[in-house]
């Protein structure tokens, strides 16, 4: 069963989730964001594009000194973000209101890019990982945080039950790992699982152009 997310789904869903959004996810989901972005192994002056940067989660996790550049679709979401940016007085940050399947940036912008909880909740994740890889330097890390769905076959199923309820939400519950990075031509250094259950993959890539 394949229920296809809509970017007005998802436009629609984050409206509603900006207010309660850091309530919501900050810490259930903080362990795997801490993981994600020790992956990326940020140096000093490394430029980093964090898509899908939403409420600004991760903002204190990354070093004062890295370039950040963080996008998202939902302006409400990029709101609470630019707060947290003033209330941690952090000098090198850009947020962008941007559509991750079609970045405005140039090719080899940045040396590192990360994604959390973000592939599975934008209509295209193939095009958002294509971009990914464009944007980023040959030999750049990319790091995806994300759920996907299970190779048990009990739990994919029940996954591929949900999925058409969990798109109204903004999100797809049974996107396959395996497939996606295949279509972006995509081979994992590193998966890690985190989180509650270990049900969410970590997943480290170098840009090998």
């Amino acid at each position: 069963m394949d229920a296809a997310l809509e970017k007005r789904q998802v436009q629609r869903a984050y409206e509603l989730y900006a207010p309660v959004y850091d309530f919501i996810f900050d810490w259930i989901f903080a362990p795997g964001r801490t993981a994600a972005v020790k992956q990326l192994a940020i140096q000093r002056s490394d430029s980093v594009l964090e898509v899908g940067i939403g409420t600004g989660l991760n903002l204190p996790l990354y070093p004062w000194s890295c370039q950040l550049t963080g996008i998202d679709l939902m302006q409400e979401m990029l709101d609470k973000a630019v707060e947290r940016v003033h209330n941690l007085a952090m000098p090198n940050v850009t947020l962008k209101v941007m559509d991750a399947t079609s970045l405005d940036f140039g090719e080899n912008e940045f040396d590192k890019a990360l994604a959390t909880y973000t592939i599975s909740a934008v209509p295209d994740p193939v095009a958002v990982l294509r971009e990914m890889r464009r944007v980023v330097k040959p030999g750049g890390i990319i790091v995806i945080l994300n759920h996907f769905r299970s190779q048990r076959t009990v739990t994919g199923w029940v996954e591929d039950m949900l999925a058409p309820l969990c798109t109204r939400l903004g999100w797809k519950s049974n996107l396959s790992l395996e497939p996606l990075l295949e279509r972006v031509a995509l081979v994992p250094e590193a998966i890690d699982y985190v989180n509650l259950f270990k049900g969410w993959r970590l997943v480290t890539f170098v840009n090998r152009k």
